[in-house]
């Protein structure tokens, strides 16, 4: 592999203006396409096979007005002695209401004075519309429409707030400032770790680049196919952080290479053919993890592995074949060093220093306090992780609702106030389908026995054509709640009962089944796609470093820094220690965060692995001495492998200073298991285990070796030939 990196390396280099614009141009063309497409993300998490899913299907096509998205006005004058039901403000409630019923799009509007729907201190109301298209179907204009009918009430003293499916306001466009200040901040880390401005910019032009051409591609493929709006982040995130940590990793070769006397032409190909191998596993590790998402059988985390598998695969081809062409630009300029007061001059003298002799810098002495002290290394590291994961045992699984939003948006307003007036049952109500009812006795006696079942609050027939009928079934607790999801299996467990005589078929559905449905899939299918992605991983490292016991090591560790990471996340997100420190409000954890945390942080995890192992195993093959190879493999990688991860950490952590509460525990739980990860387990575990075992690392059975070919990750061979390629030019020189 490193010969072929190698070439493709030249290749780049010498015919770099035409690689520059081959990229450039599928740069624009992606925007072109992805602005012509007029794709937009989807946050309608589904299932299809799930019953919930058969019920939406079942309203499709059999009651069309009640398939689209529903909006709850909440309606409210708490805080005095004024009530919704004062002459003034019920006459302006009901004719703003009236007028939506002429809105576009709007199936039905359920006034709350007629609907039973007013809190019994008569302070909060609530209005109940249904739209005739999918919540992302909904027109701008048409919520603009809803807002401007509510100003009117508003200005009668009533207070508005909206929840449900669609609402005005939404859609969220995702703000910029994350990636700007992810950018920003890795642009600081490498200015420190190279000195350079040129060595600085090009891993982020090149991670930009890269970033830039895959969600363009994935705007364009939402014009056809459901992507939620986290997959877009996520790809966001893994694209710039990959992009830089490899751009990195080689550059950080080639400049060593020309410290040490190189040309330009000579390091580019070099660092390729030796930093490349190892970065081409550890990217095809990443993309297992990804793709390993479409074992689980879920639309959306399909989507989300895939879109984030590609953006991965784009940054892996941006550094084999942009980064060496845009090093051709550079020439030597990535080894000047910045005439900045005491950054250029300190990192051109450790710089230089870890060119002439590796085992001086910080790096090289923390790998040798590892391997001095490396029992209590181990026993002292596992500990830590151990109590960290402690909490993880608490976990409670659950999908984004009103509830987990900042108390400053009209959602979580909503939602508490409902709460307030009503139970917390009205913000999750189910939807009861009634197929085959011929006639209005069969709905009335299933609302009847539906009534009795424990843990229902109100039954509200809603309406009923082509031999289908639907009922409103309100429970007493939260959409959230672990009764709610009880009574979603009780009603499905008992569905014979409620039936009775009737002949007719019933299916639990809603926003709040749908949601339930969701995370149980997610929990059944976690083990499945744990086996499967850490199995494909396994064979993957166990022919890169050609010994099993390298994979199990770096499983070991994975699994540590997840439970770990998983922990940490329960604590801040569920149990709420974060909550003023991030502005969140504590609930469950996501139901798909745990098994996207596996498909990343093991894909990350293995990255590391590959880079630091790989350094040790370049160095055992050079000397042969296991302790030593620990010592001098950590130290030589342990400034790059630490700027990368703070990189990778940076740009996770600038996606908490969003407002969305799914977007910061997501780059909250990325961020603590990289660290934990990269510094933790791979800087610290690894070298300490691995000076524990010694040689025996590196055993592996003669058949072994007879029939799985040697890749060549650490460049031994390429070097070799190269050698002899310059001993046979100066014998043939004299």
């Amino acid at each position: 592999m490193s010969t072929y990196l190698y070439r493709l390396a030249r290749f780049a280099f010498r015919r770099r203006r035409l690689v520059l614009v081959l990229w450039l141009a599928a740069a624009v063309a992606a925007i072109a396409v992805a602005q012509a497409s007029g794709g937009k993300t989807n946050d309608d998490f589904t299932i299809p096979g799930t019953e919930a899913q058969h019920a939406s299907d079942v309203l499709s096509a059999k009651l069309p007005a009640f398939s689209g998205g529903q909006t709850t006005i909440v309606f409210a004058t708490t805080g005095g002695s004024a009530k919704v039901t004062d002459p003034a403000k019920k006459k302006a409630i009901e004719q703003s209401l009236a007028r939506l019923r002429s809105v576009p799009q709007v199936s039905s509007v359920v006034d709350p004075f007629t609907g039973q729907l007013v809190s019994g201190s008569q302070q909060i109301a609530l209005g109940q519309m249904q739209w005739t298209a999918e919540p992302l179907d909904v027109k701008d204009k048409n919520l603009d429409a809803l807002k401007d009918a509510m100003k009117p009430v508003q200005a009668a003293g009533v207070q508005v707030e909206y929840n449900g499916s669609v609402f005005p306001g939404w859609h969220v466009e995702i703000s910029e400032a994350p990636e700007l200040i992810g950018l920003v901040i890795a642009f600081i880390i490498l200015m420190i770790t190279f000195g350079s401005f040129a060595a600085a910019g090009m891993p982020i032009l090149s991670a930009i680049i890269g970033v830039i051409t895959t969600l363009m591609g994935v705007t364009a493929v939402a014009s056809v196919i459901t992507i939620a709006s986290a997959s877009t982040t996520v790809a966001l995130m893994l694209g710039l952080s990959c992009g830089i940590d490899y751009g990195l990793f080689v550059l950080s070769r080639h400049r060593t290479n020309l410290l040490n006397g190189m040309t330009p032409e000579e390091s580019v190909p070099l660092a390729m053919g030796t930093a490349g191998s190892s970065v081409v596993f550890a990217a095809l590790t990443v993309i297992i993890a990804l793709c390993g998402l479409t074992v689980v059988g879920i639309p959306f985390l399909t989507v989300m592995g895939l879109a984030a598998a590609a953006s991965v695969a784009v940054a892996l081809l941006i550094a084999l074949t942009l980064l060496p062409a845009v090093l051709g630009f550079a020439g030597d300029k990535v080894a000047h060093f910045t005439r900045l007061p005491w950054l250029g001059a300190r990192a051109e003298r450790v710089a230089r220093r870890s060119a002439a002799d590796p085992e001086s810098p910080f790096g090289a002495r923390w790998a040798r306090f590892v391997v001095r002290n490396r029992v209590l290394v181990l026993i002292g590291g596992v500990a830590l992780l151990g109590v960290l994961a402690i909490p993880a045992f608490d976990i409670e699984l659950g999908l984004p609702s009103a509830a987990s939003q900042n108390k400053s948006t009209t959602q979580r307003k909503a939602y508490d106030l409902t709460t307030e007036g009503f139970g917390a049952g009205f913000n999750g109500a189910l939807l009861i389908v009634n197929q085959d009812v011929d006639s209005p006795k069969d709905t009335a006696q299933i609302a009847t026995a539906l009534a009795k079942v424990p843990g229902v609050q109100k039954i509200t027939p809603l309406a009923a054509k082509n031999g289908v009928s639907l009922i409103r079934l309100v429970p007493k607790y939260g959409p959230n709640d672990t009764k709610t999801a009880d009574l979603v299996h009780t009603l499905r467990d008992e569905r014979a009962t409620i039936e009775g005589d009737t002949g007719t078929h019933i299916l639990v559905g809603g926003t709040t089944a749908s949601n339930i449905d969701v995370s149980s899939k997610l929990s059944s299918a976690l083990p499945i796609f744990l086996i499967v992605v850490v199995g494909l991983a396994f064979i993957l490292l166990t022919f890169a470093f050609r010994t099993i016991l390298v994979p199990i090591k770096s499983i070991l560790g994975f699994l540590l820094s997840m439970a770990a990471a998983l922990g940490a996340q329960v604590a801040t997100f569920q149990w709420g220690w974060g909550q003023h420190v991030f502005g969140i409000a504590p609930s469950e954890t996501i139901s798909f965060l745990p098994i996207i945390m596996l498909a990343i942080i093991f894909g990350l995890s293995s990255d590391y692995e590959v880079f630091v192992v790989s350094r040790i195993k370049e160095e055992y093959t050079k000397n042969g001495d296991a302790r030593r190879s620990v010592q001098r493999g950590t130290g030589v990688s342990a400034r790059v492998v630490t700027a990368a991860a703070l990189i990778m950490f940076s740009i996770f952590v600038a996606f908490m200073f969003t407002n969305d509460p799914t977007i910061k525990a997501i780059g909250f739980s990325f961020a603590a298991g990289v660290f934990l990860d990269a510094f933790v387990v791979r800087l610290t575990l690894v070298p300490a285990v691995m000076a524990i075992v010694r040689s025996k690392l590196w055993y592996h059975p003669q058949w072994f070796a007879k029939y799985i070919p040697d890749p060549d990750i650490e460049g031994q061979r390429l070097e070799h030939q190269l050698e002899e390629r310059e001993l046979t030019a100066t014998g043939r020189g004299e």
